[in-house]
């Protein structure tokens, strides 16, 4: 539920030396790997900033006053933004380093439940790339996309939808369409076998998932680390 929840769990893994998976599974999924390729090889230059627009509509439980667990304050005091808004703060550490410093306001626009419906943040990454995000759940229309921009190009992809991946440049206009696998999990435990079997260290485990937890808790500040 914070960060000094979350040491806790990577501490007692290590005393008792065994690996913590954490189900960020983004990293293994084969898009998000040729979008981190692009990045590796340069394609849009030196990365200068990456910017997350995340919208959804109210659901049927929101505006029935039907509150689940992503809206109930002991179990997630951050909302929505707390159970999605992770999985793409955890993609962009694996995809530009560490976030070191991040800030964030937030509030309940539409009235539906007590926790946020509205969060905006902007952080910085280890490298020197600067993110900003915003998250709305109460909006009339669904938005996500990523823009990762370039000192000489951008990429643009989305988080959850899958959509086609692009990459622009002054000289190129590629799109590709990368199918998740099924299970969309797949990957993800495949790599856990890797790992355990003695292979490729696994890229989702405890101490990159408490990363984001810190963020997070930057973000919300005591909306988060102050239950009630």
């Amino acid at each position: 539920m914070t960060h000094a929840e979350a040491t806790q769990l990577v501490c007692a893994f290590k005393a008792a030396r065994q690996p913590l998976f954490v189900s960020y599974y983004r990293r293994s999924l084969p898009r998000f790997k040729r979008v981190q390729q692009w990045l590796e090889q340069g394609a849009i230059g030196r990365v200068r900033h990456i910017h997350w627009s995340l919208a959804r509509q109210p659901t049927g439980g929101d505006l029935a006053g039907d509150l689940g667990w992503r809206t109930d304050r002991k179990e997630a005091p951050g909302g929505y933004f707390e159970d999605l808004g992770c999985h793409g703060l955890n993609l962009f550490d694996f995809l530009l380093g560490p976030i070191v410093d991040a800030s964030g306001v937030s509030q309940n626009q539409q009235g539906f439940y007590e926790v946020p419906d509205a969060v905006a943040a902007s952080w910085r990454h280890a490298g020197g790339m600067i993110g900003s995000g915003f998250w709305n759940f109460a909006s009339a229309k669904r938005a996500d996309e990523v823009q990762i921009i370039g000192s000489e190009g951008m990429i643009r992809f989305s988080v959850f939808d899958e959509v086609p991946l692009v990459l622009e440049t002054p000289s190129t206009n590629e799109v590709l369409n990368i199918e998740n696998p099924d299970p969309i999990q797949l990957n993800h435990v495949k790599n856990m076998m890797l790992h355990l079997s003695g292979g490729e260290c696994h890229p989702s485990l405890g101490e990159s998932a408490a990363r984001t937890d810190w963020v997070l808790d930057q973000v919300l500040g005591p909306v988060r680390t102050q239950r009630h």
